[in-house]
């Protein structure tokens, strides 16, 4: 997700795509821990992209 779609949401989005990527990366993280991922470079991405929407999250609440 790029950080022009993160600003065209609204706030309740983010925190319903907030909770959605939090858990997606948690189950890819145990998924990984078990059976090594054919891309590792998944965990990166996804990392990324939740510290992304937290960001423009936390933004907007000092806004």
């Amino acid at each position: 997700m790029k950080q022009s779609e993160i600003i065209e949401l609204s706030t309740e989005e983010l925190q319903e795509q907030l909770g959605s990527l939090k858990k997606s990366y948690t189950d890819l993280k145990m998924a990984h821990s078990i059976s090594p991922l054919e891309t590792p470079l998944q965990l990166r991405v996804l990392r990324r992209t939740v510290a992304r929407v937290a960001t423009e999250l936390t933004k907007r609440e000092l806004q």
